[in-house]
């Protein structure tokens, strides 16, 4: 069964302008998370204890929460401005 997807303010308002691309990275990372064979494409991998990453293209990435059921995505950027994001958090 798909994880329910959810997505914070600050997650929003990274990807104005690139709504389009990210929905459809959402939609599959929904359905391949947890399934290490299936979601290879996405570049999905763990960042930090329940923090992943996976990617919309070779530019933005997408940080993620995961909670027994539910990713929260909260930020997106490149690998810079996701760094600058894990020392904000940690």
């Amino acid at each position: 069964m798909p994880c329910e997807i959810r997505t914070t303010s600050r997650f929003r308002k990274c990807i104005v302008g690139k709504e389009i691309a990210v929905l459809e990275t959402l939609r599959k990372v929904q359905t391949a998370f947890g399934q290490p064979h299936v979601h290879t494409g996405l570049s999905i991998r763990k960042i930090a204890p329940d923090t992943f990453e996976c990617r919309t293209d070779l530019k933005l990435r997408l940080v993620f929460l995961a909670e027994k059921g539910i990713l929260t995505f909260d930020f997106a950027g490149d690998h810079d401005e996701v760094q600058n994001y894990l020392r904000g958090v940690r």
